[in-house]
């Protein structure tokens, strides 16, 4: 088991995807705050809006709420550590995610959230995008 509570087999299985995952640049967010970085993820036929900021020790990471943006964060989290924040954001207009997304924190003050989703949740939700 890893420091995030996952099967060894299952992050063999989440690093090769998250290895197979082809990004391309994305449109910029409309959001009236610091422009974060954004690409999107593709795995297969799906793919996932990614926005990335880091500000001094805080480094969020926002992806579109489905499997490959469940794959992103938990290769991500694979690679740092378990974020110190994690939280889902339902669906808004005007938003760069339309159709919700899923936020993660590394240091700072938890992320804003409509639900506290768990890492066992992502998990549920990436088998969905593995091969």
């Amino acid at each position: 088991m890893t420091s995030l509570g996952i099967d060894d087999g299952l992050v063999r299985r989440l690093r090769a995807a998250g290895a197979a995952i082809a990004w391309q640049p994305a449109k910029a967010s409309s959001r009236p705050r610091a422009a974060p970085q954004a690409r999107l993820a593709r795995l297969g036929d799906e793919e996932a809006r990614v926005e990335e900021q880091a500000t001094g020790d805080r480094y969020v990471l926002e992806v579109a709420a489905g499997p490959v943006g469940a794959v992103v964060l938990l290769v991500e989290a694979d690679r740092r550590g378990p974020p110190t924040s994690l939280g889902s954001r339902n669906a808004r207009d005007g938003t760069s995610f339309p159709l919700g997304s899923i936020v993660a924190a590394w240091g700072g003050p938890p992320v804003e959230a409509d639900d506290r989703p768990t890492v066992r949740d992502l998990v549920e939700l990436a088998r969905y995008a593995l091969p």
